[in-house]
């Protein structure tokens, strides 16, 4: 009377659906991926190729400015430090890697 009868459901169909499916849920990530590759690996892998090619074009005489804020100008070049001169009869020694910016000749004086 207040019971009903309770019948069986018929199994869905299994067919190439799934693969379709499961694909279009990946989508988004796959998405996510592509922008961020353009947004942030791309210009920072391209912001370090610049950097190093500056580094590597360093000579003697150029006037840099490294991390630190310390301004100088390259007295001496080795394969890992650069030799700068930051004042008069005052020679620092700073990695490559710690220049960051080659200046205008004739800026420092």
């Amino acid at each position: 009377m207040f019971i009903s009868t309770a019948y069986a459901q018929t199994a869905p169909a299994a067919a190439g659906g799934d693969m379709q499916s499961s694909l279009m849920s990946m989508l988004p990530l796959v998405l996510m991926f592509v922008v961020l590759y353009f947004i942030m690996i791309r210009p920072q892998m391209k912001k370090q190729k610049e950097h190093r090619a500056m580094i590597d074009a360093l000579v003697k005489g150029d006037e840099v400015v490294t991390v630190g804020g310390m301004l100088g100008k390259v007295s001496k070049l080795g394969d890992n430090y650069v030799g700068l001169d930051i004042a008069s009869g005052v020679e620092i020694q700073v990695q490559r890697s710690a220049v960051v910016q080659v200046l205008p000749k004739g800026t420092i004086k």
